[in-house]
């Protein structure tokens, strides 16, 4: 077999072996029962919190978001493919434009499949952790913590000081208003 064909084997078969992979429904954290809250409660509790994040993301699980990104990648690639194909061939290239459309397609489709699964749990995780935790059960949080800093407000600004060029050369103010000039009884006249 050529190498060729044996990658063109390869890569199809590959992808729907990783399309078979699933995720698991539910929270990927983990809830434990609160103080004083017997096994029976937390069951409840947590079929409640499952509902309440499930309709968080909208009722659509990480499965059904990272297959739906899937198939519009794969579609959208395959269609892009064959008129490509078609309109540089003259009509005769859709086949071969729509299978690499497909493979291109495909492969995107992997990547846009995990980041819309991956937002979709985690937001159901967001949900499913606020529940529990508003029901009085144990829920993980960050293991970092951060020391409060003391606030030290900054300096006030300066002063302004205010400047008053100084009056041209040959140039006297004006006497103030009211102003007599004393003459010295010595002074000549």
């Amino acid at each position: 077999m050529n190498t060729k064909l044996k990658m063109a084997l390869v890569l199809p078969t590959l992808l729907v072996l990783s399309a078979c992979v699933s995720i698991p429904s539910g929270p990927s954290s983990m809830a434990l029962p609160g103080t004083g809250k017997n096994f029976d409660q937390f069951r409840f509790d947590d079929n409640e919190c499952r509902q309440f994040a499930n309709a968080q993301i909208g009722g659509t699980t990480a499965n059904q978001a990272a297959n739906d990104s899937f198939t519009k990648s794969a579609v959208v690639g395959t269609a892009i493919g064959a008129a490509i194909g078609a309109a540089a061939n003259g009509g005769k290239g859709a086949g071969v434009g729509a299978a690499t459309g497909l493979l291109f397609g495909s492969l995107i489709g992997v990547d846009a499949s995990n980041a819309s699964a991956y937002s979709a749990q985690k937001r159901y995780d967001i949900g499913y952790t606020q529940c529990m935790y508003a029901k009085g059960h144990r829920v993980p949080v960050s293991g970092h913590i951060e020391q409060q800093r003391s606030y030290t407000p900054p300096p006030p600004p300066p002063k302004p000081t205010y400047y008053a060029p100084p009056p041209p050369p040959g140039y006297a103010p004006p006497p103030p208003s009211g102003y007599m000039p004393t003459v010295p009884p010595d002074a000549p006249k």
